[in-house]
């Protein structure tokens, strides 16, 4: 009966822990999936898996290619030679889009790619991540946590291990019992599994493991306090960095001209827009939608092309009646209307209210004035930057801290901005003494290059380390 009991229970425990077991690994195919879809797929595909974007929405790939799997792994690593083949599906996909040729990633593999169609159906059946509401959509603001959490790893793993041992220890004492009864010995006692677990030895394992859980918790906290790499706030407008940086090749200080001469990099005024978009009235993906609540937010008429007087002033009904009439009339020439059919008066409304949403809020109540950006990159108050010191002297491509901007559709927070990040930074980039007059001061410098006892300054040999350079 003892043996019976015994097989019993590791039977159990081998079961529970292959369950276990499987879960995790899931979940670890789909982190992977993750971080490749982040690295590869983001700029042009939606990450909620449901909306089209620059490509088209990702959710159902499964389905979609049910039965074709290998061509499907062919067309991810290269799509030209499947729209080449002539393949009815794949030509389709290539004439809705506008014949625009999607990126070849030739050096996935298998695994790969079968770990980023396990995260693309896990986010669109909401089995992986955060839930969906009924609506489709994710629940709060737009996040972006860039580093996988495995506390629930963790967690699991340290109660299978817990269990183990527990089975364990009741082996070995039903062992012990039974060979003292072979032996002739009267037995100990056997004791309960609730006085196993309020035993002082498991009683003081568990107080130092908490100690230790604690301990690291709270460091670990602490490290990441105010840290918010990842971040991806939904802006009042959608404005497409792939679009404008990517696409049209604006340069990022045309926009951000305060990189340049100053601390700060500063966020265009409205003016900076107009500088375009008094003759671009109109996106190549929104329409008139995001570009309105530019014109709305300056007192800008885009049917008149002239700036609207005492705008400041104006009540809200007139101010509708403006762009009421201007989303209606570019809609009836898109669709070759003489009057708004009841698509067109639920898109006048809609975008109607787009304007007032994002350009009012409980701390603006007015359509008129500034509009209120959400600040991404943020360092803490006792921190000295100088996107100058960076940029003019130092020669940084912005993509070197803010990552591929040009190819974000909505921007987020790419490094982590740390100090421990900084300071790596300092000790692995190479100044550039050449043709720059910033460093004719450090003449050492410049004898030991000519005497061949250097062949690079690093920022850290210019100080770059010194405490007062950052917390003056």
């Amino acid at each position: 009966m003892i043996y019976r009991s015994l097989v019993s229970r590791l039977f159990l425990l081998l079961c529970f822990t292959f369950l276990a077991t499987n879960t995790i690994l899931a979940d670890e195919v789909a982190d992977q999936g993750k971080a490749l879809f982040k690295a590869n797929c983001a700029s042009c595909h939606n990450k909620n898996m449901i909306d089209d974007m620059t490509g088209p929405a990702l959710g159902g790939t499964n389905e979609r290619w049910e039965g074709r799997e290998e061509l499907l792994y062919e067309w991810i690593r290269n799509s030209s030679a499947v729209i080449a083949s002539g393949d009815p599906y794949a030509v389709s996909i290539f004439n809705q889009y506008n014949k625009s040729v999607m990126t070849s990633f030739p050096n996935l593999t298998d695994d790969e790619i079968n770990a980023l169609l396990v995260y693309i159906q896990g986010v669109y059946d909401g089995t992986y991540g955060p839930k969906k509401d009924d609506s489709g959509t994710t629940p709060g603001t737009a996040t972006v946590t860039e580093k996988s959490d495995n506390t629930f790893l963790f967690i699991t793993l340290f109660i299978i291990l817990g269990i183990l041992a527990l089975v364990l220890a009741r082996i070995i004492s039903n062992l012990n019992r039974m060979v003292d009864i072979r032996e002739g010995k009267t037995p100990a006692p056997q004791k309960t599994l609730l006085q196993s677990l309020t035993s002082s030895k498991i009683v003081g394992f568990i107080i130092f493991a908490l100690i230790i859980f604690g301990g690291y918790t709270t460091v670990n906290n602490a490290i990441s306090l105010g840290r918010q790499q990842g971040y991806q706030p939904t802006q009042p407008i959608k404005f497409s960095h792939v679009t404008h940086a990517g696409l049209n090749k604006i340069d990022c200080q045309y926009c951000h001209d305060g990189a340049r001469r100053s601390k700060h990099s500063v966020i265009p005024a409205a003016n900076t827009c107009m500088n375009c978009h008094s003759a671009v009235k109109k996106g190549s993906q929104y329409g008139t939608a995001e570009i309105s609540k530019i014109y709305a937010s300056i007192g800008y008429n885009p049917t008149t092309s002239t700036y609207i007087d005492n705008y400041e002033d104006m009540a809200e009904e007139d101010i509708e009646k403006i762009f009421k009439e201007w989303i209606g009339e570019n809609y009836k020439k898109d669709n070759e209307l003489t009057t708004l059919d009841k698509e067109g008066n639920k898109e006048v409304e809609r975008q109607w209210d787009g304007i007032k949403t994002s350009l009012t809020n409980p701390t603006k109540s007015k359509i008129q004035g500034p509009i209120e950006w959400i600040r991404i990159h943020n360092l803490p108050d006792h921190v000295y930057f100088n996107h100058a010191q960076h940029v003019s002297v130092g020669k940084l491509e912005c993509q070197e801290c803010h990552g591929p901007v040009e190819k974000m559709e909505v921007v987020a927070q790419h490094s982590p901005l740390s100090m421990g990040w900084c300071v790596n930074c300092h000790r692995e980039t190479e100044v550039k003494f050449s043709d720059n007059p910033y460093y004719e001061s450090y003449q050492k410098y410049h004898d030991q290059f000519k005497n061949g006892q250097r062949d690079k300054v690093t920022v850290e040999d210019i100080g770059g380390l010194e405490c007062q350079k950052c917390h003056y």
